[in-house]
């Protein structure tokens, strides 16, 4: 029997390769708790990431980049 950490990665990575990269942010931010400090959380994430990094993994989940 699968764990519980190992079933919501599974529903995780089928959310996103089902679903747009809105529906998935949006999906996420349903279902993510309410709690702390989301910009914190942001900010910090960018800092450990380049603009490169960030703008790449944005490209290979089929965002468009605009200059």
């Amino acid at each position: 029997m699968a764990t519980e950490a190992e079933v919501v990665r599974k529903v995780l990575n089928i959310a996103e390769r089902e679903l747009t990269l809105e529906e998935y942010a949006r999906f996420l931010a349903a279902i993510t708790p309410k709690v702390g400090d989301s910009v914190k959380e942001l900010r910090e994430y960018r800092d450990k990431a380049t603009y490169e990094e960030i703008l790449e993994r944005l490209k290979r989940r089929g965002a468009r980049i605009i200059p």
